[in-house]
């Protein structure tokens, strides 16, 4: 590359990341209501394990895909319904992940999703609320809640969609789902850990 070219590449970068420092962000209260669909490049499905006492282990499912009805006036008026392909399922080791796959897991050829539908919205304050729904994974339904921390509302820089971000924790036994390899000495509860990136539908 030519010294030129550098420079030019140099000044662009530094325009994009000018540009990305204007982005403003809203707090709750100020949140567009309306109807968004989840934004599937920046949400992620986290979970954690106890792995024979040694270590915590991570693992990540992504592609998800669904709706989010907000209220910003009446949080008790909101609802969200997600779609997990259970077939991301990914971790540090291939093997593994293949493994998670399977029928003594996650039973992807049988069961490819998992999904949660709200049944109820109770906040706490202007960020934070619990979300009551269902869980279906590995063709099992079981009630579930959601901890959910308002991240962050804005215009996004880079393709102009007005976004909302949220956090979500939660912790099941993967017993309850009919996933029971080597419990107890891979923790039978699970964290759950929720990136949530949503799109308001124009």
């Amino acid at each position: 590359m030519t010294f030129k070219k550098t420079v030019l590449a140099s000044l662009s970068v530094a325009a994009l990341t000018a540009g990305l420092s204007q982005a403003t962000l809203v707090a709750a209260a100020d949140v567009q209501s309306g109807t968004y669909k989840v934004e599937p490049a920046h949400t992620q499905v986290l979970f954690n394990v106890d792995h024979f006492g040694f270590t915590n282990y991570h693992g990540v499912f992504s592609g998800a895909s669904g709706s989010l009805t907000l209220n910003a006036d009446d949080a008790s008026k909101s609802k969200v319904d997600i779609t997990i392909p259970t077939t991301t399922v990914q971790t540090t080791s291939d093997k593994l992940t293949e493994e998670l796959k399977g029928s003594d897991w996650f039973n992807t050829k049988a069961h490819p999703n998992a999904r949660f539908v709200s049944t109820k919205v109770t906040s706490s304050d202007s960020d934070n609320a619990k979300v009551e729904g269902n869980l279906t994974l590995n063709g099992v339904t079981k009630p579930v809640t959601l901890n959910v921390h308002f991240h962050g509302a804005g215009e996004n820089p880079l393709n102009k969609a007005y976004t909302a971000g949220f956090d979500a924790i939660t912790t099941i036994k993967r017993s309850d789902f009919g996933i029971k390899q080597f419990v107890p000495a891979v923790s039978d509860e699970v964290k759950l850990t929720i990136e949530g990136a949503f799109e308001k539908a124009k």
